[in-house]
């Protein structure tokens, strides 16, 4: 089997740990940063996976710093051969729902459904002081845009 035929494989799972600002301001670097560990993967993730990644990361932590009233916020990611699952902890007990998307002005609403429609797993955790929401990328497939 010649190089280019063999299989890559990961050898290990990246993780990525984050502590943010709750801040309109910690958006934009969280997608960097989500950007740049997505790069490093190995094998490396496709185009669409990228970048359901990172709208993701973004609509999640948006809803964070809009929605949650806390002063941080946790940001992870983690890679496997099949998924990148994210996970975005805040401080408010209130569970996401989806709202009436406002088209007129910055409202909102669209974040919550679409984060549901590209990830194959949504799951939200109860936590002692907050909530974590996890929802999972697959690598290859229907999640991927």
């Amino acid at each position: 089997m010649s190089t280019a035929e063999a299989p890559r494989t990961m050898t290990a799972s990246p993780v990525l740990e984050l502590q943010l600002d709750c801040r309109s301001e910690t958006v934009g670097p969280a997608r960097r940063l989500a950007a740049s560990f997505l790069e490093q993967m190995e094998p490396a993730t496709e185009k669409g996976t990228r970048e359901a990644v990172i709208l993701v990361v973004s609509e999640l932590v948006t809803n964070a710093v809009r929605h949650a009233g806390g002063e941080s916020c946790t940001l992870r990611l983690r890679a496997g051969p099949e998924s990148v699952v994210v996970d975005v902890g805040d401080a408010s007990p209130v569970l996401p729902r989806p709202r009436t998307p406002d088209v007129s002005g910055e409202g909102g609403g669209f974040g919550w459904s679409m984060v549901c429609r590209i990830a194959s797993v949504v799951k939200i955790r109860k936590e002692p002081a907050g909530k974590t929401v996890t929802a999972v990328i697959p690598r290859q497939g229907p999640g991927a845009l």
